[in-house]
């Protein structure tokens, strides 16, 4: 299943997608592209504060809006908060001719 294409994402930005009954969402730093169920591990909760919005203020990390938990953007590991060691579900996924393409 297509996502989206890699020129839709903003460096340094994060966007959400509700794709087949699945929440999930893409943060993309340089050449590097995470995807992540939007789930938080401590409680199951969605963790964006607004539409597209995962990281925290400084965009070094992803953070949940509810506990304030913050995981690392490449592996989706808390390194603060409620859960710690704990790591969000990554999505697998291949980028052919430009787009993101799922592979779950």
């Amino acid at each position: 299943m297509i996502l989206c294409s890699v020129s839709d994402l903003v460096d340094g930005e994060s966007r959400g997608f509700e794709r087949e009954g699945l929440s999930l969402f893409v943060v993309k730093q340089g050449d590097q592209i995470s995807i992540f169920k939007n789930s938080c591990p401590h409680r199951g909760i969605r963790l964006e504060w607004q539409p597209d919005t995962f990281l925290d203020v400084e965009k070094q990390f992803i953070q949940c809006a509810t506990h304030g938990a913050l995981f690392t953007i490449n592996e989706g590991e808390c390194i603060a908060g409620p859960c710690p060691g704990e790591r969000l579900e990554a999505i697998p996924f291949e980028i052919i001719d430009g787009n993101i393409r799922l592979t779950i």
